[in-house]
């Protein structure tokens, strides 16, 4: 009988902060600037020089921690890992090692498999290293610059638990993590800016054992697909290896998207010893109840709760305030619109509908559009209140989306209002009586489906301007008496 494996997944997640300057010093880290123009003695690690630290980026970490349900350290240092790599000009990196701001906390995530509760081991402060540019794919580079812009841009490491067994659990792990960060505004987790980056370690072992089997260490994983691909292609990987006899070897992979698969970088012989010892430049942090309430104050409702409360008290179903909460923008828009319009449901079609259409194509974010909430508001209550039909509604929002001017105008100006007057739509309605008498015919004969087809001919006559529900009404009673 075969053995059966269990998969054991747990990530490292670099999120670099919105910080205006840097970790230690006061150079910029606005993104995009030309190679090593944002760079000083202290972050490129001249003689002589002291680290400076940039409180925001402590109150960001001390966020992250109580966001990720975390226990805030009273006490908490700074360390020096050494090695050396051409983008770490110090050949050392100021991080946390036994002492990190934030221990022991938990994300709550959901699959198609259920509801699952994934720990954090830790979030800690360090400063980035510089970026290298590769002539061609990192495992076939013939040479590669250095950029050291990013040098000193502060970041947080969160560390899970080995909690996850499916790659799909860590996509919605990273998925919630993100729209944590997101929603707190202290990253904008890009991550083809690098500002959210992934490493993962995964190991299989038969199902019923605790004891963990032999890791592979996974990273260069740009995007979220490439994290599940990269997980699914190793888990197959180590199966096979597995099933077949042989022993997983304990080595650093890197994912190839052009290839399709895991490459070996490094093995187990070449691991580093970082030698860690106390930063000497860097006072230990202290941080008392005063600094972590005052943080505490600072957290906004977090993507999980405002889902729940979405389905719970609005009534919505659980894919529609997945979307509107999948975006803090989309889902504060949401709520501003509701200030002016009560029906959740009515409301969340059209954002899912038009509005996502619309900003998709144009690349916007929700306030980037010409539609604001209480024109969204107004445009809703017209069709409700029957002076504009659903169709013609498409119509006035892309008007609204494109020119920022409010439905009312638009509506009068393009001749837009509904018709809702029995005596103005009699001798439309008649005239298509008189030039259709097959549907007629088919009417009166009980096929009920030919009442939408002269309906439709209304609705073409009028140009969309007919209200249908009256338009159906007066054909009912015109030719089933």
């Amino acid at each position: 009988m075969s053995t059966k494996y269990e998969t054991v997944i747990g990530l490292e997640v670099h999120v670099q902060l919105n910080t205006d300057s840097k970790i230690f010093c006061g150079c910029s880290t606005e993104f995009g600037k030309e190679p090593n123009e944002n760079t000083c003695p202290v972050c490129l690690g001249l003689p002589g020089t002291l680290p400076v630290l940039n409180k925001k980026a402590v109150d960001y970490a001390i966020m992250a921690g109580l966001a990720l349900n975390c226990d805030i350290a009273e006490y908490s240092k700074f360390d020096r890992k050494n090695y050396f790599y051409p983008d770490l000009p110090k050949a050392y990196q100021i991080s946390q090692f036994d002492l990190p701001v934030a221990e022991d906390g938990k994300i709550e995530i959901e699959t198609d498999e259920g509801i699952f509760n994934i720990g954090v081991t830790r979030v800690h402060l360090e400063e980035d290293a510089g970026k290298l540019i590769h002539e061609g794919s990192i495992d076939k580079s013939k040479g590669s610059l250095v950029d050291y812009n990013r040098t000193g841009v502060p970041l947080i490491e969160i560390v899970s638990e080995p909690d996850m067994r499916t790659p799909a659990q860590a996509r919605a792990y990273l998925t919630e993590l993100k729209m944590i960060m997101e929603y707190l505004e202290i990253s904008d987790c890009n991550m083809e800016e690098g500002s959210l980056r992934c490493d993962a370690n995964v190991s299989l072992r038969p199902v019923g054992q605790e004891e963990f089997g032999t890791k592979a260490e996974l990273k260069n994983m740009n995007s979220f697909s490439a994290v599940e691909k990269g997980l699914e292609y190793e888990v197959k990987r180590q199966r096979e290896i597995l099933e077949e006899g042989g022993e997983v070897v304990q080595e650093t992979r890197t994912w190839d998207e052009s290839l399709n698969k895991t490459i070996s970088m490094r093995g187990k012989e070449e691991a580093h010893d970082y030698r860690y010892f106390p930063e000497p430049d860097l006072v230990p942090l202290e941080i008392d109840e005063a600094w972590k309430e005052e943080m505490r104050k600072e957290i906004p409702e977090l993507p999980r709760e405002k889902y729940k409360r979405f389905v719970s008290e609005l009534g919505l179903p659980e894919y529609d305030a997945g979307v509107l909460t999948g975006e803090k923008d989309m889902a504060v828009f949401f709520e501003e619109v509701l200030k002016d319009y009560t029906d959740p449901k009515n409301l969340s079609n059209w954002m899912m509908g038009e509005f996502l259409r619309l900003l998709n194509e144009n690349n916007h974010s929700p306030f980037e559009s010409g539609v604001t909430p209480l024109n969204l508001a107004k445009m809703l209550k017209l069709i409700d209140q029957d002076v504009i039909s659903g169709k013609i509604a498409k119509e006035v929002f892309e008007k609204m989306y494109n020119s920022g001017n409010d439905p009312e105008t638009i509506v009068e100006s393009e001749g837009l209002k509904q018709i809702s007057d029995e005596d103005e739509l009699e001798n439309i309605v008649d005239g298509i009586i008189e030039a259709n008498p097959d549907a007629v015919e088919d009417v009166q004969s009980g096929k009920d489906r030919a009442i939408g087809f002269l309906v439709g001919q209304v609705m073409k006559e009028t140009r969309g301007k007919a209200n249908p529900g009256l338009v159906n009404q007066m054909l009912r009673d015109k030719l089933m008496d």
